[in-house]
């Protein structure tokens, strides 16, 4: 293993605890795997290009094998490069906290933005859909004020996780692993224990590695 993508979600810096166990994660890998490469895509700080009509023209062109317009050319390429730096990893992790059932929505732009036909995925009317993407492990850590893990919170349902396996899944990412960090709020026992339950499996983790 070479080069590790740490897909980062929360805006919420140092007081993330997605970010905060993502940091411990990488920071054990590196010591364990000598050499290990770290490339940070921050969905917040990162300039992601616009899913607009240039782009979505584009995809359609792809999709019926049509020449590309010089303003859809250029907005294919930007999605291009986001795809070589995904590729390019040996593992990945993804730090998000759910929100509104779900993940936030910068994430959501960019894994819209990654899945393109040609490039992770293709369609053959006749066999249907098939990912390009090699597979490699996938550690997602995933923090939530709620604990989901007997099912919804308090009448609330957890969405991102399985919408987060399907989508990698999709693309050809299926060696993942989900890291459930719930309840970060309430009472202060419940919450240190849900940290001592993901740094457990974080550790788990870093022993396979």
């Amino acid at each position: 293993m070479s080069r590790l993508l740490h897909i980062e979600a929360s805006p919420r810096g140092a007081r993330s605890r997605s970010s905060q166990l993502a940091t411990r994660l990488t920071a054990g890998l590196k010591s364990r795997l000598p050499g290990l490469e770290l490339d940070l895509v921050n969905v917040w700080r990162e300039e992601l290009p616009p899913l607009d009509g240039d782009l979505i023209a584009a995809k359609y062109a792809r999709l019926a094998g049509t020449a590309l317009a010089p303003r859809e050319a250029q907005a294919w390429a930007s999605v291009e490069a986001m795809v070589r730096r995904l590729d390019a990893a040996d593992r990945i992790v993804i730090s998000s906290p759910l929100w509104n059932f779900s993940i936030p929505y910068r994430l959501k732009h960019y894994i819209d933005l990654v899945t393109q036909p040609g490039l992770t995925f293709s369609f053959d009317p006749k066999t249907g859909y098939r990912p390009l993407l090699r597979t490699r492990p996938v550690d997602i850590i995933l923090a939530s004020a709620g604990d989901y893990r007997f099912g919804p919170s308090w009448g609330r349902p957890d969405l991102a996780t399985p919408y987060l396996r399907e989508a990698l899944a999709f693309i050809g990412l299926r060696d993942v692993r989900v890291i459930p960090v719930g309840p970060t709020v309430g009472e202060e026992a419940d919450v240190s224990a849900a940290v001592a339950r993901a740094v457990a499996a974080l550790d788990l983790a870093l022993q396979e590695a």
